[in-house]
């Protein structure tokens, strides 16, 4: 007898993957795909589109056909600050530009001042200035650089949104990727803004992402999603559990703390300290702030290696130490060794003195206390005054870090501290979206030690 599955294409910067789960939610196959960059009619940097429309229609053709898989349900989890654009006949008209191409600031500020200005524009919308990752200002820019093309515009998705088009042909947005960064929500009024009316783009109105359309693949009828951002859908099986008020920190080359729990507004002070709002898949605001730490302990740990002639994943070896930590907490009271000093300061040290250190043991724990101080004083943004936060949930790579977790657990000692080992969470939550499904799942937690 087949096995039942739900296929995700998990779409990221750097992988692409087919992710099969069964009925209960467990991973039974992972595919996992490179593609090669290839360049924008600009010469930028890009994803292959082309490359992804054959792969995504071909493995989906394979899978219907399978021997030893049933296939239910399909649904796309992807990066966000992406469009797409269609033409009236529904072509796409341009590559999938990449969210770090250059913008000329003039188009972002002649929007801030005929809407508040800057600050007030941000706070409303929730996104701070960040140029081309402020999607919704990526068909401003392709309209000033290339009007031709502008021209034939009849629709704009979101990224999410055009993978599930290119298997129904059916135009959609959802809130999940309008409510990441964009520039385009009101989230005051929790509508549009009204500049996308005032500059006539024409955007879908969003609808609920549990929508589902029923579309016949080689005489076999499959449920389709709409597509989730992958950000909003790593939140979804805590939602599904019986959780109480948690806070997510997500960490990998970024760490994304998330807080959707938290209804206090956005102010301007924490827009300029990276904070924004992320669209639950509940349709509410997830008041979020976000620290480059994974890069940033890439980057420290490389020289601390250097120094000590190991190799790069030494560190991996390295047991907490509690008395260490705390020696050094007092050695370098009021002074940082790798980063520079100040209130949210995220920029590592020109010059680091490993001269400091007499061990690679010494050098990584004042790293991860001062990791720790910036990723605390990063959480701390996005806690209310009013903090009813039970649980603090740690996910992705330096949930197996003991000094990140311990450094966690003694910040917090109210709230209960855990990691979570939810395999391919964003896809997961986009299984749980298409399927319906509203059962408790096992989180595959651990309680941290204080």
């Amino acid at each position: 007898m087949k096995e039942t599955i739900i296929a995700i294409y998990d779409i990221g910067k750097t992988n692409k993957k087919i992710i099969l789960f069964n009925e209960d939610f467990k991973i039974v196959s992972e595919i996992e795909e490179k593609f090669a960059e290839v360049h924008d009619d600009d010469g930028f940097e890009c994803d292959d589109i082309e490359h992804i429309e054959k792969w995504i229609k071909e493995s989906m053709t394979k899978l219907v056909n399978s021997d030893i898989y049933e296939l239910k349900a399909v649904n796309f989890t992807t990066y966000g600050a992406t469009l797409v654009y269609l033409d009236e006949n529904g072509k796409r008209l341009t590559p999938v530009y990449n969210y770090l191409k250059p913008m000329d600031e003039k188009i972002a500020e002649s929007l801030y001042k005929r809407h508040g200005g800057r600050d007030e524009f941000c706070r409303r919308t929730a996104s701070p200035a960040l140029g081309m990752l402020n999607s919704g200002l990526q068909p401003l820019w392709l309209r000033s650089a290339k009007p031709e093309v502008f021209a034939k515009i009849k629709h704009i998705l979101h990224f999410p949104q055009y993978l599930s088009y290119i298997i129904t042909g059916k135009i959609y947005s959802e809130h999940t990727s309008i409510g990441c960064h964009t520039a385009l929500w009101d989230f005051d009024n929790m509508n549009y803004h009204p500049w996308i009316r005032i500059q006539g783009l024409n955007l879908p109105e969003p609808i609920p992402v549990e929508t589902v359309n029923e579309i016949e693949i080689e005489g076999k009828k499959i449920k389709i999603g709409i597509g989730i951002h992958d950000s909003s859908s790593s939140l979804a099986p805590y939602f599904s559990s019986k959780a109480g008020n948690f806070l997510l920190i997500s960490t990998g080359t970024w760490c994304i703390n998330m807080n959707p729990f938290n209804s206090e507004k956005l102010t301007a002070d924490q827009l300029d300290k990276d904070c924004l709002c992320y669209m639950s898949i509940n349709r509410q605001p997830v008041k979020s702030s976000r620290l480059f730490m994974g890069h940033l302990h890439e980057t420290a740990l490389k020289q601390i290696c250097d120094h000590f002639r190991k190799p790069e994943d030494f560190y991996k070896r390295i047991k907490a130490d509690d008395q260490l930590s705390t020696h050094l907490k007092s050695k370098f009271s009021g002074k940082n060794v790798f980063f520079q000093t100040g209130p949210y300061s995220r920029e590592l040290k020109d010059f680091i003195d490993m001269y400091e250190f007499s061990s690679f043991e010494e050098a990584y724990h004042q790293l991860m206390n001062e990791l720790g101080d910036l990723t605390i004083e990063s959480v701390n943004l996005v806690l209310p005054e009013i903090d009813e936060i039970e649980n603090i949930y740690i996910t992705g790579g330096f949930s197996k870090n003991e000094l990140f977790q311990n450094l966690i657990s003694k910040a917090y000692p109210s709230k209960f501290v855990y990691t979570s080992e939810i395999a391919n969470g964003s896809a997961l939550g986009a299984a749980m979206v298409v399927s319906g499904s509203k059962s408790s799942l096992n989180l595959g937690l651990t309680r941290c030690k204080i």
